[in-house]
This record gives C-alpha cells, sequence and structure tokens, in this order.
C-alpha cells in the first residue's frame, strides 16, 4: 500500500476514533503522539502545554530519523529532545511529505496500521 493510502486509512481511524465525524489534522495526529509520549491524556492543559504538545509529537516521529533525540522526563513528567541535526531546508509541501511519512512509520511501529 503507497503511503497516500496509508495516511488516508490512518487519518480515518483517527478520526473515528478521536473526532466527530471531521477528519483529524495533522496537527491533531501530532498532539495525540506528544500527549501519548507525556502519558497524562486526563490532564488539562494551557495553550502553551498544548504547542508543547505538539512539538513532542514532532520529536517523536523525526526520532528515528536521527533529528531528534530523547533525552529525559523532567519533574512534572514532560519529555525532553535534544536536537541531533538540523532539519533539512524543505519547501512546506515537503515537510508535510516529510511529516506524514515519520507519522506513517509511528503508526506502523504500533501496529496501528500496516
Amino acid at each position: 500500500m503507497d503511503n497516500k493510502k496509508r495516511w488516508d486509512l490512518l487519518v480515518k481511524k483517527l478520526s473515528n476514533k478521536f473526532s466527530s465525524g471531521e477528519n483529524i489534522e495533522i496537527e491533531g495526529i501530532l498532539y495525540l503522539i506528544g500527549l501519548q509520549q507525556y502519558g497524562n491524556p486526563h490532564q488539562r492543559f494551557r495553550k502553551d502545554d498544548n504547542i508543547n504538545l505538539i512539538h513532542i509529537g514532532i520529536c517523536t516521529v523525526l526520532e528515528p530519523y536521527g533529528y531528534y533525540e530523547f533525552e529525559r522526563y523532567d519533574e512534572q513528567g514532560w519529555p525532553h529532545f535534544k536536537l541531533n541535526e538540523m532539519l533539512p531546508k524543505l519547501k512546506s509541501g515537503e515537510q508535510t511529505v516529510l511529516i506524514k511519512t515519520a507519522i506513517i512509520e509511528y503508526f506502523s511501529k504500533l501496529e496501528y496500521i500496516s
């Protein structure tokens, strides 16, 4: 199955589980990944925390590519990553393809999609 079909399947599955009929956006998927990495999904978050959760999602999916490396959890339980390698200068569409591919690989490893 090509990445476009895998992406569409993933969005459909996540939208059915976490959204009220609307397709979940890429930021929402990164938020869910960050939330899973944080490990405390029932906590109420501030706006800054929500942005941090998306960042954690980005770091998590790009870690296998060598861009980020998990360092530690802080005293509040937030995961911290260090930047190993600067992300390549990509056009907007190329960035989207990289992130979508990384998200697909993340969920494939969890056997959520094949």
